[in-house]
């Protein structure tokens, strides 16, 4: 679950005159989704070190580099951290049940629909969307969204990536809010959703066992999502895995399927005991089963 934020404006910095075309494209990024976002849009003079010190120092709550690659990265307190999707290039081409513990837990195919209903910085879906599975990513967090359009925008440009990118749809709103539109909408001609895919925020502790300390550490693309969103109460857990359950029942093949991450020691979603569980040694799968 995530804090939408008022109409806001945020500080877009970009290196030179030639990224004007690319800061256009984001204005109209933001203006083709309704996102609540100004632009306050600036060129670094000297140093691009030297001004994001100068921002820290200031007090900036977040702001937004383009850098000299059209790459879209958020700066939030020290952080900068990007979706970076070309970096997940062999795992998304090597992708399978046997390699990823998303695939075996989802038992998706090309035919299938998914919704990635906490899309983050889009990773998983790139996994759920290799196996040609058509991917709806909601993110409700208005400045993740802008990155994820930029992304997908930046990777199009990509022909070996224009068919996976092709598959995914953004949208910038919250997961209960689409499922209930899903739900009033739903008619015999409606496109069957096959798997819902949560990985809602969670506290940062559970990475780590209670009792050793030890486990995963949080890194830095979490740490800049905890800045920005807060984890979900028992009663927001409760309503997302009733909801998600809900959106998968109306699959009249009986596959549908709802998919958890969770960290390999936290407790069960709305602590609702999973049909089976997938787990490594840092993550965990739990399916719920329709």
């Amino acid at each position: 679950m995530g804090i939408s934020l008022p109409d806001k404006t945020i500080k877009l910095l970009y290196v030179d005159h030639s990224q004007l075309t690319a800061v256009e494209r984001l204005q109209t990024l933001i203006a083709d989704n309704q996102l609540p976002i100004t632009l306050d849009v600036e060129r670094i003079e000297g140093k691009i070190k030297q001004r994001l010190a100068a921002l820290n120092a200031e007090g900036e709550q977040a702001a937004l580099l383009l850098d000299n690659k059209n790459k879209l990265s958020l700066l939030k307190d020290g952080l900068s951290v990007a979706p970076e999707w070309d970096k997940l290039q062999r795992r998304v081409v090597s992708a399978g049940r046997k390699s990823e513990l998303i695939l075996k837990a989802a038992k998706i195919s090309a035919d299938s629909q998914v919704i990635d209903a906490t899309a983050g910085f889009g990773h998983d879906s790139l996994i759920l969307a290799s196996t040609g599975a058509q991917v709806t990513m909601l993110e409700q967090q208005p400045l993740m969204a802008l990155l994820l359009f930029s992304e997908q925008q930046r990777m199009s440009a990509q022909p070996n990536w224009q068919k996976l990118m092709a598959r995914l749809t953004i949208i910038n709103t919250d997961a209960l809010s689409y499922f209930a539109q899903l739900q009033k909408n739903k008619t015999d001609q409606a496109v069957a959703v096959d798997v819902v895919y949560l990985d809602p925020m969670f506290p940062e502790d559970s990475y780590q066992d209670s009792k050793t300390g030890k486990g995963a550490k949080v890194g830095k693309q979490m740490q800049a999502l905890h800045h920005l969103a807060h984890p979900p109460t028992l009663d927001e857990e409760m309503a997302l895995l009733n909801k998600a359950q809900a959106v998968v029942a109306d699959n009249q093949e009986g596959r549908g399927r709802v998919i958890v991450k969770r960290p390999q020691q936290a407790p069960f979603l709305s602590q609702q005991n999973p049909d089976e569980s997938w787990h490594n040694a840092a993550v965990r799968f739990d399916g719920y089963f329709v």
